[in-house]
């Protein structure tokens, strides 16, 4: 009996750069299927939902404005492990696309040999990260932000353009505790080397974090 082909999703907006991995997936795993190749994950879900996927090779920024960390919940809460190849090192975007499921995480400029060991890794279930987004998440220990979930929350509904009422009736606390919530979340990411002084500055902490589209 033959055995089943491993079946990937390729999301990817530039197309020779969507066919030079496609070529890299023949030539490393023998006769692979594609079960979606493009950049509109609603359709490469719909090929999910259609019949099992082994692996998603996802570009975060697909040029079509949609959320990167929303993606790859996306993809992750159907039922495909997540391999991130991507221009965006980011430390912040590595870290929310790590917490939101994905197993590996790395850069367009990783050789090939990088790639076939995430490849294998992702397909056996196990986290990997190229050396240089790990070096890039190693330099940057020293930002990193931890968020209580009422900071969380009160970033994600002030961010969205509530104003602060909305927000505390929203949470159901008064004004004066959603606007200390907001204080806090300035003092962090302004502790951390962040420019948060406006409300478009924490627009678009919230975004990259992925708790606001």
């Amino acid at each position: 009996m033959a055995a089943q082909k491993l079946r990937f999703i390729v999301l990817e907006d530039h197309p020779l750069v969507r066919s030079a991995l496609i070529t890299g997936l023949f030539n490393e795993l023998g006769d692979v299927e594609i079960a979606y190749e493009g950049m509109v994950i609603a359709d490469a879900l719909h090929a999910a939902k259609r019949k099992a996927v082994d692996c998603a090779l996802l570009d975060l920024d697909l040029g079509d404005d949609s959320n990167p960390i929303a993606n790859v919940r996306a993809l992750v809460e159907a039922g495909v492990p997540v391999m991130v190849i991507s221009a965006l090192g980011d430390p912040m975007i590595v870290r929310e696309s790590m917490s939101a499921g994905a197993l590996a995480y790395v850069s367009k400029q990783t050789d090939v040999v990088q790639i076939r060991a995430a490849i294998d890794s992702t397909l056996a279930g196990k986290p990997f990260m190229s050396p240089e987004i790990a070096m890039a998440l190693v330099g940057d220990l020293h930002s990193e932000v931890k968020l209580s979930d009422q900071e969380r929350t009160a970033l994600s509904l002030y961010a969205s353009g509530l104003k602060m009422e909305a927000v505390s009736r929203r949470m159901g606390v008064s004004v004066t505790t959603a606007q200390e919530y907001i204080k806090r979340v300035r003092a962090k990411y302004t502790k951390a080397g962040y420019e948060v002084s406006t409300k478009t500055d924490l627009y678009r902490v919230a975004k990259k974090r992925g708790l606001i589209t």
